[in-house]
């Protein structure tokens, strides 16, 4: 008869298998992030088997007592790996992660060592495993294990935000409960591999929520200027639209830089870039912490603050200030900037969205403005 045991591991494997599956139909995830998973998955499968086949041939006189002791062998052997696997599988190549790596391959080299001559396992005479008189190093070399993986979660949760880092912390809490009460409880209280598949299940689940938050951050911001990307100012702009109403000092900048066409074609797209890189750092200069500033278009930007209208006059004045500090730097050319202003005192019952078109036309006044005044 098939004992609850032998159910539970089929179920654990079948498990495995099938995150093995999802691994390997997720796109986002890179061909060396694939193998570290299957990697581990596959790590905890052949422990568990090992695991298994040691229950199932100890008191069975139809095996022979090398069979038996080179299971148990293999069983301490890869259990601790798949406590190795896991930490793998965060990608933390500090000395923590190298000491783990050294105990792993010294427990190897023992376990091979004593494998047949009686000092880890003894086989007693109903054919049954026992605990050897070295049996203790096994345990000092699992507790080791044990404290260098706590370790590593720590230091892996510190890479989350704080709520993220309390999950993650309790996965691994998870894990010790599991293989606690295995070897607390014994007998056929066997549920270290359950909890290690519990867990690499959960640790899948917070490698797809840390690739998307990371992710969602390079979004977020403009890669070449430094500041917010149109990505963020859809997702902001969207957020202030549904106020009921907009705060009475909540107001919006729409910055345009002048000549950028005539930079490109005089001195290349290089010298374009750079024109756009230094006016993303004079807006921010000028507007200082007192607004969120977003790169919406080639040069285009737009910044989103709480602020008093006669602060707005100060904002102009340095931002002419820098942009004069930053053309005389590079004296190859000089950098201009429009500026678009509104206000939402002035214009009650305006959404977010609306009150940008009106500081955008703002803007094109004062671009015009520039023009005529050079022709």
């Amino acid at each position: 008869m098939v004992s609850y045991y032998t159910v539970l591991m089929i179920l654990c494997w079948m498990a495995l298998i099938v995150l093995c599956v999802l691994v390997h139909e997720s796109s986002w995830i890179s061909h060396e992030d694939k193998r570290l998973f299957y990697l581990t998955y596959g790590i905890i499968i052949l422990s568990s088997f090992a695991e298994w086949l040691g229950v199932q041939f100890s008191g069975n006189e139809a095996i022979p007592v090398w069979a038996l002791e080179a299971v148990k062998c293999l069983d301490y052997i890869l259990t601790p790996m798949a406590g190795g696997a896991i930490v793998a599988q965060m990608k933390l190549r500090n000395r923590w992660y190298k000491v783990l790596i050294g105990v792993l391959i010294g427990n190897t080299v023992w376990q091979i060592a004593t494998c047949f001559n009686g000092l880890m396992i003894q086989i007693d005479d109903h054919h049954r495993y026992v605990h050897g008189p070295l049996y203790g190093v096994y345990v000092a070399i699992y507790l080791a294990v044990i404290v260098l993986t706590a370790a590593e979660f720590l230091i892996f949760g510190l890479a989350y935000r704080k709520r993220n880092r309390f999950s993650t912390i309790s996965v691994f809490v998870l894990l010790l409960v599991g293989i606690g009460m295995q070897e607390v409880l014994g007998g056929e209280f066997r549920t270290a591999y359950v909890a290690m598949t519990i867990g690499v299940a959960l640790m899948f689940i917070h490698y797809a929520e840390f690739y998307k938050m990371t992710a969602d951050e390079q979004l977020m911001k403009d890669a070449m200027c430094d500041v917010y990307s149109r990505y963020a100012y859809m997702k902001d702009i969207e957020w202030y639209s549904k106020m009921p109403s907009l705060p009475r000092a909540f107001t919006v900048f729409v910055f345009d830089i002048n000549g950028l066409k005539t930079v490109n074609d005089t001195y290349g797209h290089d010298a374009g870039d750079e024109l756009i890189i230094g006016a993303a750092r004079c807006i921010q200069k000028a507007v200082g912490n007192d607004g969120k500033c977003y790169r919406v278009g080639g040069d285009e930007f737009v910044v989103v603050t709480h602020m008093e209208e006669e602060k707005t006059q100060e904002v102009f004045a340095l931002l002419e200030e820098e942009t004069k500090k930053w053309s005389e730097e590079k004296k190859k050319f000089s950098l201009s900037i429009s500026p678009g202003c509104a206000h939402a005192k002035d214009y009650q019952g305006l959404t977010a969205e609306e009150l940008v078109k009106k500081a955008d036309r703002s803007m094109y006044a004062a671009k015009a403005a520039y023009y005529l005044s050079r022709s």
